[in-house]
C-alpha cells in the first residue's frame, strides 16, 4: 500500500536526519542564520537534514507532494544526490494498512517535513527538546506521522528514539502512562508566552504547567501521558510542526484541533500557519474547549 511504503521510508529518513543533527552539533559549527522575526533561526543542520529527507522521499514517493520548512534549498546538486537513502523500516512494513486508508494513492499524499523542530533549543544545547518531524496527510487529514528524538537516552546512552503511528492502526515506539484521573497538566510554549496563551491556560486552571520548546516535544508529552493537553492559543506553529503529532495523537484516540475545535487541515495548497492556535488532548477535550474564551485570539 502506498501509505505504508511511504511511511516506512519516512521512518528511515527521519532517523538518518537525526544522525545529521547529532554530527553537526558535535562539530561545533552550527552555521546559525537569523531568518528574521522572533526566535526564527536556521542552522546548517536544518538545511542538511531537510536536504536528506526531501531528496530521499522524492525518490521513494515521486508522486507525493513534499513540503519542508526550509524554502531556500536546491535539491538538484551533487550534495543533495549524495545524501539520498533508499532504506526503509521493516518494522513499519510488518503492519497492514488500515482498510479505511488502503485506497490512498501516492499522488494523494502530502508530506510535511520539519527537519529540526526546536532550532532555538538546538542552538542553546537543549537537546532533549529537539525532534525531527515528518507528517503524512491525505485529502487534507493527518493520517500518519513520525517523530524522531535524536538525543533520547536509554540506560544513560543517547541512542535516539522513533515514535510513529497511523490513524486506524495505532502508535509505536513508546510507553504510555496516562496522567492520573482528576489532574490537569498542560504543556505549552517556553519562549512565546504572550497574553493570549497565558489567558487560555489560566482559564483551564491546570494543576501543573510544563513549558518546553518544540511542537514535537509537546506532542510527545501528550502521547506518553506526561501532559493531558497541549495548548497554544496563538499563531506561531506551522503545518510541518503539527502534522506528525496530529496523526500520532489521533491514532491513539486523541484529538488535535485549533483552539476553537476546528480540525487542522493539511491540503497541499493550505496556508502554512496555524493561525488559530493548537489544542491537543488524549482526554477531556470538551472540557478544555469549553474553557477557551471565545475572543481569546483577538486579545
Amino acid at each position: 500500500m502506498a501509505l505504508m511504503r511511504t511511511l516506512s521510508a519516512c521512518v528511515s529518513v527521519a532517523e538518518k536526519a537525526g544522525v545529521v543533527l547529532r554530527d553537526i552539533m558535535a562539530s561545533g559549527n552550527l552555521g546559525i542564520v537569523d531568518k528574521g522575526g522572533i526566535n526564527n533561526l536556521q542552522t546548517l543542520a536544518d538545511k542538511k537534514a531537510q536536504l536528506l529527507i526531501v531528496t530521499s522521499l522524492m525518490k521513494h514517493s515521486p508522486k507525493a507532494t513534499i513540503i519542508g520548512e526550509e524554502d531556500d534549498i536546491d535539491y538538484d546538486t551533487d550534495e543533495a544526490r549524495s545524501l539520498i537513502t533508499m532504506d526503509t523500516s521493516s518494522e513499519v512494513m510488518e503492519h497492514s494498512c488500515p482498510d479505511k486508508l488502503a485506497g490512498i494513492n501516492e499522488e494523494d499524499l502530502v508530506i510535511w517535513v520539519d527537519p529540526l523542530d526546536g532550532t532555538k533549543e538546538y542552538v542553546e544545547g537543549r537537546k532533549q527538546d529537539v525532534t525531527v518531524l515528518i507528517g503524512i496527510a491525505a485529502h487534507g487529514e493527518a493520517v500518519a506521522g513520525v517523530i524522531y528524538q535524536p538525543w533520547y537516552e536509554v540506560e544513560g546512552k543517547e541512542t535516539g528514539r522513533t515514535l510513529w503511528g497511523v490513524v486506524g492502526l495505532g502508535a509505536f515506539g513508546f510507553k504510555r502512562v496516562p496522567v492520573p484521573e482528576g489532574r490537569k497538566i498542560i504543556t505549552t510554549t517556553r519562549s512565546h508566552m504572550q497574553k493570549s496563551v497565558q489567558d487560555a491556560i489560566d482559564s483551564c486552571k491546570p494543576d501543573k504547567l510544563i513549558q518546553i520548546g518544540g511542537a514535537g516535544s509537546k506532542c510527545i508529552l501528550v502521547i506518553e501521558g506526561t501532559a493531558d493537553a497541549y495548548l497554544f492559543a496563538s499563531p506561531g506553529t506551522k503545518k510541518w510542526d503539527t502534522c506528525a503529532g496530529d496523526a500520532i495523537i489521533k491514532s491513539l484516540g486523541g484529538k488535535m484541533t485549533d483552539v476553537f475545535g476546528k480540525d487542522l487541515l493539511y491540503h497541499a495548497d493550505v496556508p502554512y500557519p496555524n493561525k488559530t492556535g493548537v489544542l491537543a488532548t488524549m482526554r477531556d477535550f470538551d472540557f478544555y474547549l469549553s474553557k477557551i474564551p471565545a475572543n481569546i485570539m483577538d486579545r
